[in-house]
């Protein structure tokens, strides 16, 4: 489990939690807001409370709003041959649509 906090506009690359059975990650929002989002899927606002749960082999980014901080708990679901990969990047332009 992780305790993980971004500053405002700060997010991580795309990237995929990769496993062959099982695997993946939960988010548990604990405070500010922030964002989520699964490649080819629309971004969603991320408050206190919100849980969300990441399957294995998904291609993701996660972070902050652009003017708040935000915190959440991470919790790595165990998997047969996990890694992780990153990825390119959120792009400035794809960042800048949000909220």
């Amino acid at each position: 489990m992780f305790n993980v906090t971004f500053e405002p506009a700060c997010r991580n690359n795309w990237h995929i939690h990769h496993s062959d059975n099982a695997g993946g990650q939960m988010l548990i929002c604990v405070g500010g807001r922030g964002y989520y989002q699964e490649w080819g899927k629309p971004a969603e606002e991320l408050v206190p409370g919100t849980v969300i749960n990441i399957p294995a082999n998904v291609k993701h980014w996660h972070g902050a709003a652009p003017d708040s901080w935000f915190s959440h708990l991470a919790f790595e679901v165990p998997g047969e041959n996990a890694s992780t990969e990153w990825c390119e990047p959120v792009s400035d332009e794809d960042y800048g649509k949000l909220k």
